[in-house]
């Protein structure tokens, strides 16, 4: 997700402060540490300085809404609260305004506004997705604190795994303040390729990429995984290429790259990635030598690579005994290595057979111990794939018939 575990990390706070009956949005977040008089002393210096114009080319025509001279005391009431951080309260004054019939547009969106902010910090999503519909619906704000909601809507919904609905906010966002910043572009990019609409998604992250002086490495990684599961293989290549070379000492970009070659069936490359980073000691754990492992089993001429890998991640305690994939990938490499290291292979199908869901592999075993001509250890593992159940009953009991 691109949601941060860090509250106001996630979303625009808008913190107002009353002056004179004036309201004043501070489109920075604040920081929670800030003393009292910290803020009263940045609210006194903006009140007399215009707030920047964060949407010049919205369509939507501000309202020019002021507060209400009546409901002041209230409405610093709730500010003050939500300013202390003490977002129950926030909430209490926040509706008390919203059910007052002397509040007008203005005062209930910014109670609605404030209340949606002490919500999302009280971890209540739902009720802060409610007030920002209320924020909407009375749409008093002017354009940066309309357009902030909207926006913080779409998230929410999204984090709320309310995709569809999310795309659709933010389909709105777009379309009303014509906004182009590529962090924004990024989290519809996102929403597209949760909802399995990858090529869709494709554009819109090219153009978060492109419009982004230094665009996130998980932004061009999203953009990776939106050509790949949109077919265009060759497309996520290139960007897996692109990214591996812009950092290569990050084990990740290269094991996606890896990945990305071995999708599009290009098995020397993707060897030749995870075979660098093996031999510089960056593969440390199961999946990684299973990957590479798997990469050398499916690539021609690579079975000496496949025994020395598992034999090494065995040692180290990284790859089972007991791990049925890594002692059948030995046992194959083993007999079709050159020269053959047949005794060896039959050592891994013994070790693999048992551990095998059925009797497929008993059965492999047996046709190796007839063409070694052990007769008797063939019959033997030839009725334990029997036992465990095979789909060629007749292969299994030509071998147990053997005079």
């Amino acid at each position: 997700m691109i949601f941060s575990n860090h509250k106001q990390a996630v979303l625009t706070v808008l913190i107002a402060t009353a002056l004179g009956g004036v309201m004043i949005t501070d489109a920075v977040a604040q920081s929670r540490s800030s003393d009292r008089s910290n803020a009263d002393r940045r609210g006194s210096k903006q009140s007399t300085a215009k707030a920047e114009v964060m949407f010049p080319e919205a369509t939507r025509e501000e309202p020019n809404l002021k507060s209400s001279p009546k409901l002041s005391k209230q409405l610093q009431k709730m500010i003050d609260s939500y300013n202390d951080q003490k977002f129950p309260e926030t909430r209490a004054a926040a509706d008390e305004i919203l059910a007052n019939s002397a509040a007008n547009n203005y005062d209930k969106s910014l109670a609605a506004q404030l209340a949606s902010q002490a919500a999302y910090n009280l971890d209540d999503s739902a009720a802060a997705i409610k007030y920002l519909d209320q924020v909407l619906q009375f749409n008093g704000l002017d354009n940066n604190g309309h357009y902030q909601s909207l926006l913080m809507k779409a998230q929410l919904q999204i984090q709320e795994d309310q995709t569809a609905a999310g795309l659709t906010t933010l389909d709105q966002y777009f379309a009303e303040t014509k906004s182009a910043k590529p962090e924004e572009l990024i989290i519809k990019g996102q929403a597209l390729y949760q909802l399995e609409r990858y090529a869709e998604a494709i554009p819109v992250l090219k153009q978060a990429i492109a419009a982004s002086p230094a665009p996130k490495d998980n932004w061009n990684q999203l953009l990776m995984a939106a050509y790949s599961e949109a077919g265009q293989s060759g497309e996520a290549v290139k960007e897996a290429e692109a990214i591996a070379a812009r950092t290569p000492d990050d084990k990740k970009a290269q094991m996606n790259l890896a990945s990305m070659y071995m999708q599009a069936d290009q098995m020397g490359k993707a060897a030749d990635v995870m075979g660098k980073l093996y031999a510089s000691g960056k593969l440390t754990d199961e999946r990684e030598y299973k990957q590479l492992y798997s990469i050398y089993a499916n690539t021609e001429g690579k079975e000496q690579d496949v025994i020395k890998v598992i034999n090494d991640g065995m040692s180290k305690g990284i790859l089972k005994q007991d791990d049925y994939q890594a002692q059948l990938a030995l046992a194959q490499a083993y007999y079709y290595s050159e020269p053959a290291q047949t005794e060896k292979a039959i050592e891994a199908w013994q070790k693999a057979a048992p551990l095998s869901k059925d009797g497929e592999t008993y059965l492999n075993l047996a046709r190796v111990l007839h063409a070694e001509g052990r007769t008797s250890e063939a019959k033997a593992a030839a009725q334990q794939a029997l036992a465990k159940g095979v789909k060629n009953q007749a292969d299994a009991k030509k071998i147990i018939n053997l005079k």
